[in-house]
Formats: C-alpha cells, structure tokens, sequence
C-alpha cells in the first residue's frame, strides 16, 4: 500500500491545530469556514498547494468574513427571537387573510426566482437539506448555492417587506 502525497499528509497534520484555534476565536463560524476551506483546496487539488497550513489559514479567515459581510446584507433572526413589539400583528378576524396575502406573496417571489435559486431556497428553507447536500445533488459547489442562497433571500425580502411592521 503506498503512502498518500506529502502535500495531504500535510494539511491533516495542521487540520486539528488550525481547526481547534478557529472554534476558540469565532465558536460560531470557525468551523463552518474551516470546513469549507478544507472543500475548496480538494476540489482544487492538493499538488496545486504549496503551503497548505497556510492556505487553510488564510481561506478560513476569508470565509469569516464573507460570512460577516453576508450578514450584514440581510439580518435573519428567527421569528421566536424578535421582541414582541417586532413581531407582525394583525386585528383579531385578521390573522388567516394576512397569513394567505403573505403566503401568496411569497410564492410569487418565489415563482420570480430562477428555477436554481428556487430549488436551493425550497431544499434548504423549506426541506432542511444542507448546503453540502443540495451541492452534491445539483451537481455544484457549496459556494454557488450559497449565492443562489443569498439572492433568493434578498429578493424575497424585497417582495415581502411590505409585510413587516
């Protein structure tokens, strides 16, 4: 049995340091953008890296901070977590014709979508999937569904703004 190339032997050899210093400066993303670094240098080959901690490093910290920008796009918060005050209220009678105008509108936002950033939002939002799963069924890289992600979410937002208080 032939032992692997040196250059792979290498990026598992930093792997647990750099993925333990990444979960202790960012808890939340650290190992999320660890995690999609290590995809972006096998999918583009280990031979063509020639410091791998390096480029572990750098594309984890690249990956915060695209993460930080996407954020600061479009805030999602969890409807549990708004305040009271912030949540959309309607007058008593109300509620199920709001529910059905909001329904409505989200469906024609979606129906406005291109039908790739529709199936991501659907198997994401809707169905649960992982942005590594609905990569490995569509037949793309992680990175493209989160911008068909993030263009579903902002359009839909648009569409529906007129609906939150």
């Amino acid at each position: 049995m032939s032992s692997p190339p040196k250059s792979a032997k290498g990026w598992l050899a930093h792997y647990r340091e750099l993925m333990g210093a990444w979960r202790r400066k960012n808890p939340q993303d650290g190992e999320d953008a660890m995690q999609d670094a290590v995809v972006g240098m096998l999918e583009s080959g280990l031979s063509s890296i020639r410091d791998p901690r390096a480029y572990l490093s750098r594309s984890t910290a690249n990956g915060l901070v695209d993460r930080h920008r996407r954020r600061g796009v479009l805030d999602v918060r969890p409807l549990d977590e708004l305040d009271e005050s912030d949540q959309p209220a309607v007058q008593d009678g109300q509620g199920a014709l709001y529910a059905k105008q909001v329904l409505d509108a989200l469906m024609a936002g979606l129906e406005e979508l291109p039908p790739s950033c529709r199936k991501v939002y659907i198997q994401h939002r809707l169905e649960g999937w992982s942005h590594t799963e609905i990569a490995a069924d569509m037949g793309i890289s992680r990175s493209m569904v989160e911008k068909h992600m993030s263009r579903a979410l902002l359009h839909l937002h648009d569409k529906l703004r007129s609906y939150t208080p």
